[in-house]
């Protein structure tokens, strides 16, 4: 015998062929997508880092069930559900209003309350709620903050701060006494590796320059009064912990705790749209002086 052909190894396929049974399909798996992926298609108005931020937050529900990793995979027919909290931490907060024109907006920041939201969404007021950023203060530092009302009126008071024609005053209660009572400490800062969001001295960083006098002591604290000079991040903070004398609720930059941070900007000096020269000043708060 001539074998013209391999043999059929499933008999079960003949059958098929000869229409004796019916072939049935496979149920094909349906495609699964990552929850962030999924949301930034239905949620076109939120980018995906901030989509991320709300699943980890538990802003997010698939099936009626919370989600918290973004990488977790669904098919697109799920269910899901964002709801994002109206409420707003720090309501209470609000700054107090020293001076207000057709084209400016002064006020004493209270400490805790934000310069400026970080990121595209931001549970709770900040300065921008008011007016226009100009310059910032860190959360927990108190003091004077001048906002623009209109964009050109921002781009004129900004270039003074970028061409250092402003002039700062700060108030700080450090730990100990230094050892002069008036000084200037030029040292570069740069931003610290190991901890991207602080920074240290480094001789390779930008220059920095702050003027300190120290106005009163009982040896464990000093109020010290600081004219920065340059206007880098955490200058001031920077500055005094490494003459070993770190600002009183700094615990970030070695300072003891304390229920806030002990650095309040008490003056600014700027011009103001139409040429006038002004100082605007708020007092030292009353718990600067507790401290002695």
């Amino acid at each position: 015998m001539i074998r013209t052909g391999k043999n059929f190894s499933k008999p079960e396929m003949s059958r098929v062929i000869n229409g004796d049974i019916k072939l049935v399909e496979k149920e094909v798996e349906p495609e699964k997508v990552r929850l962030d992926v999924l949301l930034t298609e239905i949620y076109k108005s939120y980018n995906r880092s901030t989509l991320q931020k709300f699943i980890e937050l538990g802003f997010v529900s698939v099936n009626g069930e919370p989600a918290r990793k973004s990488n977790q995979k669904f098919p697109r027919e799920v269910k899901i559900d964002l709801v994002v909290p109206e409420e707003q931490k720090n309501a209470d907060l609000k700054p107090e209003v020293i001076y207000e024109d057709d084209n400016v907006l002064v006020v004493n920041k209270p400490a805790g309350l934000l310069s400026m939201a970080k990121g595209e969404y931001c549970p709770e007021k900040t300065l921008e709620d008011y007016g226009m950023i100009v310059h910032r203060l860190d959360r927990d530092t108190s003091g004077v903050m001048i906002l623009a009302k209109a964009h050109g009126v921002q781009k004129f008071l900004k270039r003074q701060f970028q061409e250092r024609k402003t002039h700062k005053t700060y108030y700080a209660v450090v730990e100990g006494r230094p050892k002069l009572d008036e000084a200037r400490i030029d040292l570069p800062i740069a931003r610290d590796l190991r901890r991207p969001t602080t920074f240290r001295v480094d001789a390779n960083g930008k220059e920095s320059e702050t003027f300190y006098k120290v106005l009163k002591s009982d040896g464990k604290h000093s109020l010290v009064e600081l004219r920065p000079v340059s206007g880098r991040t955490h200058q001031l903070r920077v500055h005094m912990k490494y003459l070993g004398h770190p600002i009183v609720g700094d615990v970030i930059y070695g300072g003891e705790k304390a229920e806030r941070l002990y650095l309040h900007a008490g003056s600014l000096e700027i011009t103001l749209p139409g040429g006038v020269r002004t100082v605007f000043t708020v007092p030292i708060p009353e718990e600067f002086n507790n401290v002695f």
